[in-house]
């Protein structure tokens, strides 16, 4: 996640607090670097003009401080300046007093609208807060479909144009051919859909109502007016913009019309674990007002994290996020497993292959290394690129080890050269792979075992 602007800031921000001293030329320099790496990141020219210029008459004059250098102090300037610029705080959901709920998800077609609203109805299940979909998208073909296969994922109920809300693939009855343009008899179709959705949520006793409207662009005014019918008559607690965190100043572009259009109580930017330059989550708040609420870290049903401008402004340059960390290995690991795998990996015996395979899985089920690398303090571009490892190879370990028998897994050291030939035929392996694994895996065992020592004396 903004692993190049991470970089170069940090090394411009490095440069400058090396310094014992900073005169007005050295800051002016350093923030004329800044504001070159920003507008590189896809930032608005007004956004980062401002910025630069909110930091520069804060640094210039700073006195020293005990133990402070002011260059350490310019980037706690810029670090304040940086949460600012992304919301200041973090913006929770607002909740009605009396359930249910309405959040309306808009936005353009092809920004992940569909599978964001199955990602926030996981999160607000894990949370009890009882959710409910309302499939409200009768224009794009299988749209209603996608969101009831999504649903059936997640466990919760999807209410349609093609029936109520039924938790069974395939439950709703065939509909009939999606118009192509809005008319004012689909508007009005629309807005009662979405409120026989609600109405069949209340009958679910659900807490939460996700309504997926229609991809539109921001200037199709007949799709808007859809939206504003349906706006008017729900009365949402919520409408939240969902935009591809990869498009950059395009998506502040897209938030501005919707602004101006229905009015946003926020934004979730998806696609932020890609190559994100980080335009759009730098602009948005600056833009539009509207802060921004989740942000989408994957591909998983449970890849959406609430969107901290503290945490983020740490992550930007390269401070980590600890917290984020912690929070990812509490919601995916298996605590007891993680336990018992700790015990087994410090004993005198060690860890045996098919804990070390039990240990993969966690760590893969908390996400990509690289992006696990990157919530830690100092992981610079360059460290997280030699970091990323390929799916496949994973799959390939995996298939090793259960090419083993028990016994081999447990007792590795049996492996003679006919049990590798062996192995390597069931997993379709070359015998280097094998070689290769158990010399890897001897290495963390004794490194494990090392550390069992450090803590008993």
């Amino acid at each position: 996640m903004f692993a190049g602007l991470s970089d170069k800031l940090s090394a411009t921000l490095r440069s400058l607090a090396s310094r014992g001293v900073l005169t007005e030329d050295l800051v002016r320099e350093g923030l004329r670097e800044v504001r070159r790496i920003l507008l590189e990141a896809d930032v608005g020219f007004e956004i980062a003009r401002d910025f630069t210029e909110r930091v520069r008459t804060r640094a210039v004059g700073v006195e020293q401080l005990k133990a402070v250098n002011p260059g350490q102090q310019l980037v706690k300037i810029v670090h304040d300046e940086l949460v600012g610029l992304l919301g200041q705080k973090q913006a929770p959901l607002a909740f009605a007093s009396v359930p249910p709920t309405v959040m309306l998800l808009v936005g353009l077609q092809g920004s992940g609208k569909t599978t964001t609203a199955a990602k926030l109805a996981a999160r607000l299940k894990r949370e009890q807060k009882a959710p409910f979909l309302v499939a409200a998208d009768i224009y794009r073909p299988a749209a209603e479909e996608q969101l009831r296969q999504l649903g059936l994922r997640v466990g919760v109920g999807v209410f349609g144009a093609g029936g109520s809300a039924d938790r069974r693939i395939g439950g709703s009855s065939p509909t009939a051919e999606p118009p192509a343009r809005p008319t004012a008899e689909g508007r009005q179709a629309v807005v009662e859909l979405v409120q026989a959705g609600i109405a069949a949520a209340l009958r679910e006793r659900a807490r939460t109502v996700l309504v997926d409207t229609a991809g539109r662009l921001h200037v199709d005014d007949e799709l808007m007016c859809e939206l504003i019918a349906v706006r008017d008559a729900v009365r949402p607690q919520e409408i939240l913009l969902v935009a591809d965190g990869m498009t950059g100043q395009d998506a502040v572009r897209i938030a501005t019309g919707f602004q101006g259009a229905v009015g946003l109580s926020g934004v979730i930017l998806t696609k932020l674990d890609g190559d994100a330059r980080g335009g759009a989550a730098l602009s948005i708040f600056g833009a539009v007002g509207s802060p921004i609420k989740f942000v989408g870290v994957g591909e998983g049903l449970d890849a959406l994290e609430p969107f901290d401008p503290v945490r983020m402004a740490g992550r930007i340059l390269l401070q980590g996020d600890i917290v984020g960390l912690v929070e990812r290995a509490e919601r995916v690991v298996d605590r007891e497993q993680a336990e018992q795998l700790a015990k087994r990996a410090v004993s005198k015996r060690g860890m045996d292959l098919g804990d070390f395979l039990g240990a993969l899985k966690q760590i893969q089920s908390m996400g990509p290394i690289e992006s696990l690398l990157g919530l830690l303090p100092g992981m610079n571009a360059k460290v997280l690129k030699q970091a990323r490892v390929d799916p496949k190879r994973v799959k390939h370990i995996e298939a090793i080890i259960l090419s083993m028998t028990p016994a081999e897994r447990s007792r590795p050291e049996m492996l003679n050269g006919s049990r590798r030939a062996r192995i390597a035929r069931g997993a379709g392996r070359p015998v280097q792979e094998i070689n290769q694994l158990l010399t890897q895996f001897e290495q963390m065992r004794k490194m494990m075992k090392g550390f069992g020592k450090l803590g008993r004396r």
